[in-house]
């Protein structure tokens, strides 16, 4: 008889659903006002489109295995966020540039770190905390006195207002970014190759794959995508600050992990990553309307994650 067995982004998926269903018994849930329930849902989902456009470079990086891992994304992001800001100072005529530098600006942040850790063979765990450090430092330089800008009018209106439908236009955006990931990866020579240099790339350098060029292409893409997610963020809040991208640096990891991206690379999903950024945004947003403390908010999400490996982990061995 065989058994039943449930892939990792659909078990994000009812978790999801689960605990937004069990959100609804608190004293503050939605109860049975649907009307409620769709706007709670809504804004659930508009959060997670940050955390889940800033997740989608480490899913690339830890696809490809190798012990990957992009410890420089929250940093990024912040940068990217402030040169936007600075950029486009309330100018709608501006969006288009500053998207264009904050992608690459990115990118090229993502090749220094693909080129220390395929050249100078640094450890994708230390170039990256490096580069972290690095990119704070330009971070502070810009930040040092007064930061002039303003967010365009149609960014707040695209992003964070409702545009068809009464959904958000960020969560619109996520759609087509998902399609595109999903098409990157699925779809591609490059997600082909991405898979197989994370599964061995001893094989795939035998097999004609040029693994170096797919690290640094692999990298500079992580960091491009780090800086639209910069660039939605700023959209969304309106402000910068120093620290604006750091809250969102570990739980892209996680996010990754709860999708059920192995961390040893070679298998993985965009679907799972968006699965995973709604679980915690919404396990998130419940430990918010409890009140729960810092700490315990921390316990809560680190088991979540624990559980969840735990159960993939299960899984795999099943199958084997």
């Amino acid at each position: 008889m065989k058994k039943l067995r449930i892939s990792p982004p659909a078990a994000a998926l009812i978790l999801a659903v689960t605990l937004f269903l069990l959100s609804g018994l608190l004293p503050n849930g939605f109860g049975s006002d649907m009307s409620i329930a769709r706007a709670q849902a809504t804004n659930i989902v508009r959060l997670a489109v940050f955390l889940g456009v800033i997740a989608a470079g480490q899913t690339l990086v830890i696809i490809s295995g190798s012990e990957g891992i992009d410890l420089s994304a929250g940093s990024v992001v912040t940068l990217t966020a402030i040169l936007a800001y600075v950029m486009i100072k309330g100018n709608d005529s501006m969006v288009l540039p500053a998207i264009g530098v904050v992608i690459l600006v990115g990118a090229l942040i993502g090749l220094v770190n693909g080129i220390g850790i395929t050249y100078l063979k640094i450890s994708p765990f230390v170039m990256t905390l490096g580069m972290a450090g690095v990119v704070k430092g330009l971070i502070i330089i810009l930040n040092h006195g007064n930061v002039s800008g303003k967010v365009a009018p149609i960014m707040t209106s695209i992003i964070a207002r409702p545009v068809v439908f009464g959904i958000p236009g960020a969560i619109l955006i996520w759609v087509v970014f998902g399609l595109f990931m999903w098409f990157l990866l699925e779809r591609t020579p490059f997600g082909r190759n991405l898979f197989a240099i994370g599964v061995n790339r001893i094989t795939s350098t035998l097999s004609g794959i040029h693994v170096p060029r797919m690290n640094l292409a692999t990298y500079s893409l992580a960091g491009a995508l780090a800086g639209i997610g910069g660039f939605l963020l700023v959209g969304n809040t309106g402000v910068v600050f120093i620290s604006l991208g750091d809250p969102y640096l570990f739980p892209s990891i996680a996010a990754v992990a709860v999708g059920g991206t192995l961390l040893s690379g070679g298998k993985g999903s965009y679907w799972g990553t968006m699965s995973g950024a709604i679980v915690l945004t919404l396990i998130t947003s419940l430990l918010t309307t409890m009140q729960m403390p810092e700490s315990v908010r921390r316990m809560v999400l680190g088991g979540t994650l624990l559980m969840l490996i735990s159960i993939y982990g299960r899984q795999r061995a099943l199958r084997q």
